[in-house]
This record gives structure tokens, C-alpha cells and sequence, in this order.
């Protein structure tokens, strides 16, 4: 007689997919309801997962918010590198602006994700420790990325690192408070006044 196997029909969604699945979910709920106004529950569910299900990949909503902050960084990161390595045309710090620009404008919703969890940080002591902990990490790498590009002499990369977070949060407060305020090229125009006297065309 043949031995039956019996054959789990559930099969176990990757943790990678798990994880991108969770955080999706939190960008969607996030986007409606605020950081305040969103819970765990309503992120699983909307992932279609448990909450245990979360909690084994993000340890609290915080930690959601931050594994969001980091997406958002690399891949401007990875726009802005992808310039500074074309071997053909030596990139302005014109083009990097005008990138970082339409990334902004892209993604109105991260913008105010991101300044409520600022106000979050400011109110919270605790919560302000590991957030300026972040921003720190944050500044090194843009520091790393803009050292590639034709800073002015005056212009450390450290220094030109805080300028270009300015920036982008001065100016999507502008722009997202009164749209149309902000020329879409001004962050581009700001950035190549603070380039190298060779670069500036």
C-alpha cells in the first residue's frame, strides 16, 4: 500500500513580500488618517495580514514611519547618485535640484506624513531622540551623494547636506500650503547658485 502524503495547502507568504505588503498598507493608511489617526489594526487589515503579523516586522507604528522616511531618502538618494555618475554629461547641481524638486511634488502625502511626525518629535522627548538620531544618518549619506557634484569651494558637503533638506521641506510647505507658489525650478536655481564658479552655466 502506497503511503499517503497529506500536502499543507497553506502556503507561507515570503517576509520580504510580508514586509513591502505591511508598508504599503501604512502608506495608504497613513495617507488617509494621519499618523495620530492610524492603528496597527487598520494596517493589517489592509495589508491582509494579523496584527501579530506586523508586530513581527515593525515593532511599533514608529518604527513604521521610519522604515518609510528610509524609502523615501534612498530612492531621491538613488535619483540624484544616478546623475552624479553619467560619465557622458558632467551633471549640474541644477539638474539634482530639478529632480528633488519633482520627487516633492510627487509625493504631497509623504510631505505631510513627515512634518506631522516632526511636530510628534518636537512634543515628545523620546520620541525626539531617535528621530534626530535618524536625521543625523539621514544628512551623512546626502553628504556622501552631493559630494559628487560641483559644490562651491565655500560649500562643505556637510553644510550643502542641511541645505538640501531645508529645501525640500521649506519649500513643499510653501508650495503644498498655496499650490503654485514655488517655480518648479527654483530648487534647481537655488542649488546651481551654490555650485563651483566653473559649473554655474
Amino acid at each position: 500500500m502506497i503511503p499517503v502524503t497529506t500536502v499543507n495547502p497553506r502556503i507561507r507568504t515570503p517576509r520580504l513580500e510580508v514586509r513591502e505588503r505591511i508598508l504599503a498598507a501604512a502608506t495608504s493608511e497613513f495617507a488617509r488618517k494621519g499618523f495620530a489617526g492610524t492603528t496597527i489594526d487598520a494596517i493589517a487589515d489592509t495589508a491582509g495580514f494579523t496584527k501579530g503579523a506586523v508586530y513581527s516586522n515593525f515593532g511599533s507604528k514608529d518604527d513604521l514611519f521610519f522604515a518609510l522616511l528610509d524609502e523615501q531618502i534612498a530612492h531621491r538618494l538613488e535619483v540624484v547618485a544616478a546623475l552624479a555618475g553619467d560619465t557622458v554629461a558632467r551633471p549640474s547641481m541644477r539638474e539634482a535640484g530639478n529632480l528633488l524638486m519633482q520627487e516633492v511634488l510627487a509625493n504631497r502625502d509623504w510631505q505631510l506624513l513627515f512634518t506631522e511626525y516632526w511636530l510628534r518629535a518636537m512634543r515628545d522627548s523620546q520620541v525626539c531622540e531617535k528621530f534626530v538620531e535618524h536625521r543625523r544618518a539621514i544628512r551623512a549619506l546626502i553628504e556622501r551623494t552631493v559630494d559628487q557634484l560641483d559644490l562651491h569651494p565655500e560649500l562643505d558637503s556637510e553644510a550643502a547636506a542641511v541645505l538640501v533638506l531645508a529645501l525640500n521641506n521649506g519649500l513643499a510647505i510653501e508650495e503644498f500650503t498655496d499650490p503654485g507658489t514655488v517655480p518648479h525650478d527654483l530648487f534647481g536655481t537655488v542649488l546651481q547658485a551654490l555650485a563651483a564658479p566653473d559649473s554655474q552655466v
